[in-house]
Parts: structure tokens; sequence; C-alpha cells
């Protein structure tokens, strides 16, 4: 069984950089509190009945096939459709605020891996960090400037979205997964960026 998972299950008392496996759990949104209820659950499963159950805490993922959904990460989705439209940006998340992100095609892929990992090699029945790749909208910014000369990025203030983001972590350390089913996203920042642009012009 699959259950996809998220890192909304991480809160407030988490450790912000290079949140581990192992660590406070304490989700103050109703998203994250359902995510982490249902991970509680998945390991119950497998340790009572030993169900082979698998899962990721998936960060925030950024797609060229999916418009904007109004969430927390899909600033860094809405901020490529608003850049090639118009060569502006109003991000309402402020500039030094640092989230994991991944892009698509590593989503899919290491899902994959990991439901086809042989079942011995899966430590984790809760669910795994998985980490792609953290910016910040002044880093991402920075990087669509190379592709658009003249795309600006400014700021809007008292958005909700920037308490629930104040709770999230920084950077994910996933290094389980590298263990045990030889995680490695292919996507860093650059070629997200690329691939991004080149498909939305399409």
């Amino acid at each position: 069984m699959y259950w996809p998972s998220s890192i909304a299950v991480f809160g407030p008392n988490s450790p912000k950089i290079n949140t581990p496996q192992y660590c406070v759990m304490d989700p103050n949104t109703v998203y994250g509190i359902s995510k982490l209820a249902g991970e509680r659950w998945c390991e119950y499963y497998n340790q009572k009945y030993g169900l082979d159950v698998r899962s990721i805490r998936y960060p925030g993922l950024i797609s060229w096939k999916a418009a904007p959904g109004g969430g927390t990460t899909d600033y860094a989705i809405h901020i490529f459709h608003d850049a090639l439209k118009k060569s502006s940006y109003a991000s309402f998340l402020d500039a030094d605020t640092e989230l994991p992100m991944m892009y698509m095609d590593d989503a899919i892929r290491g899902t994959i891996e990991l439901m086809d990992a042989p079942s011995e090699y899966i430590s984790i029945r809760s669910s795994y960090n998985f980490a792609g790749v953290s910016f910040t909208p002044e880093v991402l910014a920075a990087e669509i400037k190379k592709h658009i000369p003249d795309f600006e990025l400014t700021y809007t203030s008292n958005d909700p979205r920037q308490i629930i983001a104040n709770s999230w972590p920084s950077s994910i350390d996933d290094s389980f997964a590298t263990k045990d089913w030889a995680w490695k996203p292919q996507f860093d920042l650059a070629r997200m960026t690329e691939d991004m642009l080149k498909n939305l012009k399409n």
C-alpha cells in the first residue's frame, strides 16, 4: 500500500535545517495533522499485520503540466507563468523564505523507485524524508532572470501562507532514502528552471 505524505508533518518546533528523519513533529495545520496521523497508521499496520506499506514526505512539487493551485509552495509554479506572461511576479512569501522543493519528474521517478525496491530494503514504514532542492523566492527569481533578463520580483505582505511556510523546514535530510533505495534527484535549480520555461513557452 502506498501513502503519500508531506513535509507538512513537521511543525514550528521541528529542526529547520536538514530536518532529520526522526525529530519533533508538531504540525499546526489540518493538512499536516492528517498526514502525520496517516503515517502513524501506516507504521501500525506494518508492525501489527505485516502490511507492506510505503510512503514519502513530499516537498513542494513543481510541474509545468499543472496550473498553480494557491497552496503555500505554489508560488514556485506561479512565478514561471507570470515571468513568461508579464515579466514580473508578486510573491506572497518573504524574500528569505527557504522551502524544500522538487521537480515533478524527480518526484514520479523517486516514487516508482521506492515501490520497486525489495521489501527487505525498506526500513521506514511511517514515511521517508524526500529531498530535491531548497531555495527562496529571491534565489528562484535570480535563476529565472538568466533566461528573462527584464524579469522583476516584488513582494506582497500579510499573507497567511507566510505563517504556514515559517513552520516548515528549510531543507530536508533524506539520507535514509539514499541508503535504503538509492534515491538521488536529477534536477537541480538550473535544470528545473530551464525545463519549466521551455515547456511553458510551448
